[in-house]
């Protein structure tokens, strides 16, 4: 589990955590079931006190994200929570208005772009099916 904390991006170092825990578990980075970090042996990792680490792994088990186990660790929650199906939204919702406004500074209308994803998908799609029979396509 490979957390980064940002102090001086503002928000919260226990948010932070949070946060990070919760896009790995939406992006299937962490599946369920699996262990997480002790909290003291991430406290030490990132260099912050077991307590802000408690915080977070709280606010993640109000969520239903996570579950403990007393004495026995830290796990990813087994339940498909509506929050892991908010937060792969909102991951997807904030990469969108980037591109769409990087869309607009280059002056592509939307149809353009919709366009040039469909091309994109077609060449990822066909990298994907080339890598998969061992024969990769080479572009120039």
């Amino acid at each position: 589990m490979h957390i980064t904390i940002n102090s001086k991006d503002g928000v919260p170092i226990y948010r932070q955590i949070a946060n990070q825990i919760r896009y790995m578990v939406a992006s299937h980075l962490l599946e369920p079931g699996e262990e997480i970090s002790p909290v003291r042996t991430l406290a030490l990792a990132l260099n912050v006190t077991p307590n802000t680490v408690v915080k977070a792994y709280d606010e993640l088990e109000a969520a239903g994200v996570i579950f403990k186990r007393r004495g026995a660790g830290t796990y990813i929650s087994d339940e498909q929570s509506p929050l892991a199906d908010r937060e792969r939204r909102r991951i997807i919702d904030a990469r969108i208005d980037a591109l769409l406004a990087e869309a607009h500074q280059l002056d592509f209308n939307t149809q353009d772009l919709l366009e040039l994803i469909k091309e994109r998908q077609a060449q990822l799609e066909e990298k994907k099916q080339a890598t998969n029979t061992g024969s990769e396509k080479i572009d120039d």
